[in-house]
């Protein structure tokens, strides 16, 4: 393969003829465009009911990425709206485990999913977990390239270009990032035959996503099986996500939730007969975190819910170890979400 397969802007990847040809959407929607271009809560959520629709209308096999974060969380209630409005049959969840999530965010999704009927999947790379379990390994420590399957050495070497002899066992690295998340999703693309994944990445959340479309062609199938992207919620800031969560989600979801919406002011300000059990919103997000990554390399920022945290003066993702390092332009050319 090319190097510049690897670093080549989005809009270079190159489209298989294998695609099918009867998806009709404008791969240019949201071009040039960022959050201030929907000024309104009500107009970011008529867009999002706008894509989301689409891409239930023209994928025969979507699936939404749902790691049990906010964004993919408010992607998901999106979709619950629009398949009861229209009657479209839900799309199948696809969570990415990369072996070290922290466990209430996998009780969160599993809680989640039989509360709103759908289902869910597990994507995840079995050799590297396989040889993990077989060695005991711990977060950091090294795993040799010659120890896995053929399948990830060829990725490794072949499409990552890494030399070294081992690479350590931490979801956020180069190496590490692309086998437990990125093969693991094409993998799970291929063995589902989806053609339309549906994710909750947003313009305003890191600098790799700021030209981002509303539907992005992934065609190129030396980097991953030809499908599209369908991002319904690009044009929300993080503020608008929470607007959108405590406005709209917790009280179409929580009966005994104020019609009109509430904003907690402390992580056990809730109204009578509500408990965070009973919202879809991770505990995480109660906790201080305000962005969710791997178990090892995510830290809260405060003490203080994310929502009322300062979101436009810090970072959202300062906590996350991936972005320190500065890969996500790279690994988003290779597949990451």
């Amino acid at each position: 393969m090319q190097k510049t397969h690897l670093f080549c802007h989005i809009r270079c990847w190159r489209m298989s003829d294998d695609f099918p040809a009867s998806v009709d959407v404008d791969y240019t929607d949201g071009e040039g465009e960022d959050p201030a271009d929907y000024p309104s809560i009500q107009h970011k959520i008529e867009k999002a009911v706008e894509v989301t629709k689409r891409g239930l209308e023209e994928y025969d096999t979507p699936a939404v990425m749902w790691t049990g974060g906010k964004d993919s969380t408010l992607t998901l209630y999106f979709i619950n709206q629009v398949a009861a409005e229209y009657g479209y049959e839900k799309p199948t969840a696809v969570f990415i485990d990369h072996f070290q999530h922290f466990d209430d965010i996998t009780d969160f999704v599993e809680h989640w999913a039989d509360e709103w009927d759908i289902e869910l999947v597990y994507a995840r790379n079995d050799d590297v977990g396989a040889y993990v379990d077989e060695e005991g390994l711990e977060p950091g420590d090294d795993i040799p390239v010659d120890a896995l399957s053929e399948h990830n050495q060829h990725h490794v070497r072949e499409i990552l270009e890494f030399e070294e002899d081992t690479f350590p066992f931490l979801l956020d690295t180069y190496v590490g990032n692309h086998l437990l998340k990125t093969v693991a999703l094409n993998d799970a693309l291929e063995a589902y035959d989806i053609d339309g994944v549906i994710s909750g990445v947003r313009w305003d959340e890191q600098e790799a996503r700021a030209d981002e479309t509303f539907f992005s062609p992934r065609h190129d199938p030396d980097l991953f099986p030809p499908h599209d992207r369908i991002q319904p919620i690009l044009q929300f800031a993080e503020a608008d996500v929470w607007e959108a969560f405590w406005n709209f989600v917790v009280p179409d979801t929580v009966e005994a939730f104020p019609d009109e919406g509430y904003i907690p002011q402390a992580d056990d300000d809730l109204p009578e007969g509500v408990s965070q059990e009973d919202i879809p919103i991770s505990p995480k997000y109660f906790a201080g975190f305000r962005s969710l990554g791997s178990e090892v390399s995510t830290e809260k920022t405060t003490e203080e819910p994310a929502w009322l945290q300062n979101l436009e003066d810090t970072t959202e993702r300062a906590g996350r170890a991936q972005d320190k390092e500065d890969l996500m332009e790279r690994l988003r050319d290779l597949g990451y979400m």
